[in-house]
């Protein structure tokens, strides 16, 4: 059974992030291509949800992508079916507005810190009093949510419709007839409604508030019965025994709050609260309303973009393929209108070698296309005129690492190790970027390791894209006829961020060494002024 995000949430408060990766963890990304492909970033920029739980799962979308065509394609038709029934959209979307106005009330009841009778909350995660008033707020979100949920009609969106059913299906759960209440206490412990019916055994009703008018009846009736049995002046009403009656019920009152309230939170609201938290049906109904919120998150993100965006169009086949018309990073091109689209397409070659200068948009690129698979693979639109994708099993993205020093390969051993773990979980559907290979050796080494290290990915037929400095590398690839040599374009010595044919031989390295002002001449200048220094001192 699939983890909700509230069972990855914390003790203390709902973390929007939990879903990071855990130590050896398998998924579509690794924590590797995570970093990589900068995914913190990607979330920050497609972040238009407005609870915390559609923002948790998104990021945990994210995280986390789809691998099967047919919950892809549930998702897009889905984020289709929103966007083109405006009253449709109008009523989900108040369903998630009242949401983000009120969850708050659920996680302060299931995380919130306890600060005593007599304690002053300074903090959004701590309760003073006794938990009445958070008791009460927190499962009234949930039922009013199930409330509004119920009001929606069938939609022609099988998985909308899903996530419609997981909220009304709340109210067949235990968790939902204890938040609805009465809630009961006997020697079987804590029982709803339901579970009471037919038996005799003797009950507490627990109700959220001080006030209990059977417990305040019993105190009067054993007073009446003390007055009636045990005749005494105490019980008599005048004005002369007020002062005395005062001596014997003031002492009873100021333990009442404190016996009552106390038994309330320790023995019911703390009991109930722990249940809800381990609730699956909680979970799974949270997790809906994230769901919810993710979808219409998708379609601001795609109002707000700035350019065109689209819904890729996935196929089935044998191995990786990507076809892209336009495509602009999700990242940079976030309401930028100036930057340079490119259109890539890798069918049945499966590796592309990308040369060019230095700050020319290599990586830019390799990373746009990265990006776009994900966020294809969650269901979202992408920064294209048009795409068409098969679903990668895998996305690996590697970067030039730094050895630590209880490494006992150096550099080059530990690129090396990266890269081949990711060749030994590679399969034909996987995506694969390379950034640069065999770093830390000699250059006859370099080329010979590299070759061998290519020759395995492309043997193995998955979409591989390489960025290099390597001329020479792409050209023995080229001669073989394997491969499609691209390379970055500059024109007036700047680049212009398109992607073109062919293999670039320079890499401009006195151009980035002037731009950050270390250049020959910004050395030379550098020691003469510091001789000149050292002169007049």
């Amino acid at each position: 059974m699939k983890s909700t995000i509230l069972q990855t949430w914390p003790e203390n408060w709902p973390d929007i992030r939990s879903s990071r990766f855990a130590e050896g963890e398998q998924g579509v990304i690794d924590a590797g291509a995570f970093n990589a492909i900068e995914v913190d970033e990607i979330f920050d920029t497609l972040n238009h949800a407005q609870t915390i739980a559609g923002q948790s799962v998104l990021y945990r979308s994210l995280a986390k992508p789809l691998d099967s065509i047919e919950a892809i394609k549930a998702k897009q038709q889905a984020t289709e079916a929103i966007a083109d029934d405006a009253e449709l959209r109008q009523q989900l979307q108040g369903i998630v507005e009242q949401a983000s106005s009120n969850e708050k009330n659920l996680y302060l009841l299931l995380y919130g810190e306890f600060l005593g009778s007599f304690g002053t909350a300074r903090e959004e995660n701590e309760i003073e009093g006794f938990g009445y008033l958070q008791y009460k707020r927190g499962t009234r979100f949930m039922l009013d949510l199930v409330g509004q949920v119920k009001t929606v009609p069938e939609t022609q969106s099988t998985y909308l419709n899903e996530v419609l059913g997981q909220i009304k299906n709340f109210t067949d759960s235990r968790a939902y007839s204890l938040m609805k209440g009465p809630v009961f206490i006997s020697e079987q412990g804590i029982q709803s409604k339901p579970e009471r019916k037919g038996s005799w055994i003797p009950a507490i009703i627990f109700k959220p508030n001080l006030f209990k008018p059977l417990l305040i009846a019993l105190f009067f009736g054993v007073l009446w019965a003390l007055a009636n049995f045990f005749p005494t002046n105490l019980f008599s009403i005048s004005k002369e025994s007020i002062p005395v009656a005062s001596i014997f019920f003031v002492p009873l009152l100021l333990i009442y709050f404190p016996i009552v309230g106390g038994f309330d939170r320790d023995s019911c609201i703390i009991p109930l609260r722990n249940e809800f938290k381990i609730s699956q049906a909680v979970g799974e109904t949270l997790d809906a309303l994230g769901q919810l919120d993710e979808l219409l998150a998708f379609i601001r993100f795609r109002e707000s973009f700035g350019g065109d965006l689209a819904l890729p169009h996935f196929i089935e086949a044998d191995h990786h393929r990507i076809n892209l018309v336009n495509a602009r990073n999700p990242v940079l091109a976030y309401q930028n209108p100036e930057y340079v689209g490119n259109d890539f397409q890798l069918d049945d070659d499966k590796l592309v070698l990308v040369t060019g200068p230095n700050s020319g948009g290599k990586t830019a690129f390799c990373k746009t296309v990265t990006q776009i698979q994900l966020l294809g693979q969650i269901g979202c639109y992408v920064p294209v005129k048009s795409a068409t994708l098969t679903v990668a099993d895998k996305i690996f993205y590697q970067v030039p690492e730094i050895s630590h020093l209880d490494d006992g390969e150096g550099r080059f051993g530990t690129e090396l190790k990266r890269t081949r773990d990711i060749f030994l979980a590679t399969t034909a559907k996987s995506l694969v970027v390379l950034d640069e290979l065999s770093e830390g050796t000699t250059f006859e080494e370099k080329l010979e390791s590299s070759s061998n290290v290519l020759d395995g990915f492309y043997r193995k037929g998955n979409s591989t894209i390489l960025i290099t400095h390597n001329h020479q590398l792409v050209d023995n690839f080229v001669a073989k006829g394997i491969g499609l040599p691209k390379q970055v374009e500059f024109a007036g010595g700047a680049p212009t961020y398109t992607l073109i044919e062919g293999i670039s031989r320079v890499s401009h390295a006195d151009r980035v060494a002037k731009k950050i002002g270390f250049s020959k001449e910004d050395i030379d200048k550098y020691l003469a002024d510091s001789k000149s220094s050292a002169d007049k001192t």
